[in-house]
């Protein structure tokens, strides 16, 4: 892994930890300095804190303290509870936290080798596509001798509070971590994709079967290694007040567990239910616990024996876990954070995905053929001025994910930029073989749209039918520039690849050859009346559609006179004159057989609506007519870069 691990400020832990042994020094960041400016990124000082390194905060410091459980800490004064639900989660999931600790019994306190000791640690995070390496020093935030920030229950374990001062380091100062969303630190953790699910308006509460649908996919996210954090939305309430049943507003509360409990005779008597539906939760303040059905010391909870508690992992303490039904979870929270770990590997029992990603940006220029930031759909005129990314669905129908990610905006914050930007994208069908640039909407599918969301990542799950589509990723404002990037998961490579020319290019071969003079679209939507090919009536027709030497065909469809194709295809034309050719042909075993044709010169004049066209046989225009006709959208152009 560490070939591929990227080094933040360029600081090398071994090297740096190396000089510190050998001038019997502990380490101090000049990168991020014990003083206000790490703390805070407006110029008033918020009190009096004084940094401390653990030695003088207690005797016996160490990393982690009997291994790692997502009981280990509270939040502090800092308004980051999304950062510790996200540490509580990553906690869980020993394989995960070493990926973020590399080397944890390394970077221990020995005290039997106090010299070894340098006041250095690293972590790594997954920013922006790379894992990265952030080294600090163990100097930490105090009043009056206590942290005042991200802190273990146990008071010699600091892996927390180091952990936090590196994310912080990554975003400025610990004051730009105030406010955020559990996924995007999950992400940061894992390079996991994220995804936001509004319970209220999906109506998760209220369609049991809706409800039913998401407790599968989240018992399904949470068994493979996925994590899920959930929350109150604050509007029109202020942050942090407590409902009546306890729960807090604005506040990030970590999935611990999803269970799906069948019961015993007797417990089927005492709750009227053969299955239970139950998710448990955890609070980061380590405490202020869910008052309702199934809460801690409840009613319910008498009717089960402690063997069966003890089965479900039961605590009764008051340290900020519990247990609620899952529909009382849906209709008491509002938002929830998914972060899927997408399996890739092909040692694998569960479902493996192709995986691919790319880097792009959205960039503001005058110049309409060079302006990568036209906004979203709704903008219609300068939509498709954005970054476009083309990919191939080769399977009668695959299930494909996308995750577009904006970088991590919280380090312009000083600046006042830090504040993230509504992104989205939109999933476009095109010519099963177009190579260049859309730069305008006319035969091509318009089939998916994520949500759009001033979060860092939006996330779209969406099954796709065989055939070539365009990805245009977009701000939700046109002329905001931004890195991003995307990734495509499917069942089969996509070859996903950016878009970048907007017309065959000119070549030295061109002159021998000849450069395209015309661009012609073509869909072939449907045809009608066909004849009859077998004694059940049928047929297995294709389509053929021929351009001067190239040529592209259809799947065909089986058992039908009136095949739907939608089969679009773009050509770029050397020879105007040469016409466009539209072939029928019914699928064979041993020989195809033409079934009718229809010839186009595809001129710029030419209509650019739908049209219905006769068939006929083979020869020129004036052929015989056979049965069946065609609808078909043809477009041509002189501008090659029109269309």
């Amino acid at each position: 892994m560490s070939s591929s691990v990227q080094l933040f400020g360029d600081q090398k832990y071994h090297e740096l930890k190396g000089q510190c042994i050998q001038q019997g020094q502990l380490f101090e960041d000049p990168e991020f300095p014990a003083s206000d400016e790490s703390l805070y990124y407006n110029s008033a000082a918020k009190g009096k804190v004084e940094w401390k390194r653990p030695k003088d905060l207690c005797e016996d410091p160490q990393l982690v303290v009997r291994g790692m459980s997502s009981h280990d800490f509270h939040q502090g004064k800092l308004g980051n509870c999304w950062f510790v639900a996200a540490c509580s989660c990553l906690a869980l999931r020993k394989s995960l936290w070493q990926q973020v600790i590399p080397d944890y019994k390394e970077q221990e306190w020995d005290s039997k080798n106090p010299g070894k000791y340098a006041g250095i640690f690293r972590f790594r995070f997954w920013r922006f596509g790379a894992w990265t390496e952030v080294v600090v020093d163990d100097l930490l935030p105090t009043e009056n001798g206590e942290l005042i920030y991200c802190r273990s229950n146990v008071r010699n374990e600091f892996w927390s509070a180091l952990l936090e001062k590196a994310y912080a380091k990554l975003a400025g100062s610990y004051q730009a971590l105030d406010g955020g969303c559990a996924a995007e630190a999950l992400v940061d953790f894992t390079g996991a994709v994220a995804e936001s699910v509004n319970l209220v308006e999906g109506k998760y509460g209220e369609v049991i079967s809706e409800q039913v649908k998401l407790f599968e996919d989240l018992m399904k996210v949470h068994e493979r290694g996925g994590f899920i954090s959930c929350s109150i939305s604050s509007s029109g309430r202020p942050s942090e007040a407590e409902t009546e049943m306890g729960l807090i507003v604005g506040h990030a509360y970590s999935v611990t567990a999803i269970r799906k409990l069948r019961l015993g005779e007797r417990l089927v008597f005492s709750f009227k239910a053969e299955k239970l539906f139950m998710i448990r939760l955890r609070n980061p303040w380590g405490k202020k616990e869910w008052h309702g059905a199934w809460s801690d010391s409840s009613e319910e909870w008498k009717k089960v024996s402690n063997s069966e508690r003890k089965n479900l992992g039961l605590t009764v303490e008051n340290d900020g876990e519990f247990w609620m039904t899952f529909e009382d979870w849906c209709k008491n929270f509002t938002d929830v954070d998914i972060c899927r770990t997408v399996n890739t590997s092909y040692f694998s029992i569960h479902k493996t995905w192709e995986k691919e990603m790319m880097y792009g940006a959205w960039a503001k220029h005058s110049e309409p053929l060079l302006n990568r930031s036209g906004g979203c759909f709704d903008n219609r005129e300068t939509f498709l001025q954005n970054p476009q990314f083309i990919f191939d669905v080769k399977k009668a129908e695959d299930e494909v994910l996308v995750s577009l990610q904006q970088e991590d905006r919280r380090k312009y914050k000083k600046e006042g930029n830090g504040d993230n930007i509504t992104i989205g994208f939109e999933i476009l069908k095109v010519e099963e073989n177009r190579r260049y640039r859309l730069h305008k909407l006319t035969v091509q599918e318009r089939v998916a749209t994520s949500p759009y969301s001033n979060t860092r990542s939006v996330f779209l799950r969406r099954s796709l039918q065989q055939g070539r589509y365009v990805l245009v990723p977009t701000t939700y404002i046109p002329g905001v520039p931004a890195k991003f990037i995307l990734r495509l998961y499917t069942d089969v490579p996509s070859k996903l690849r950016e878009l970048k020319v907007d017309r065959p290019q000119m070549t030295c071969w061109s002159l021998l050859c000849g450069y395209p003079r015309r661009v012609t679209q073509i869909k072939v939507h449907s045809a009608e009346g066909l004849k009859k090919q077998d004694r059940s009536g049928g047929a297995d027709p294709y389509v053929l559609i021929k351009c001067e030497n190239q040529s592209r065909r259809s799947p065909v469809q089986h058992d039908t006179t009136s095949p739907v194709f939608n089969t679009q295809v773009i050509f770029y034309r050397k020879d105007i004159d040469s016409p466009v050719t539209i072939q029928v042909w019914n699928s064979k075993l041993l020989s195809d057989q033409l079934l009718g044709q229809a010839l186009l010169a595809a001129s710029p004049a030419d209509p650019r609506q739908q049209q219905t066209l006769r068939l006929r046989g083979r020869g020129g225009g004036e052929a015989a007519e056979v049965p069946g006709h065609i609808t078909v959208t043809v477009i041509s152009s002189d501008d090659l870069a029109e269309l």
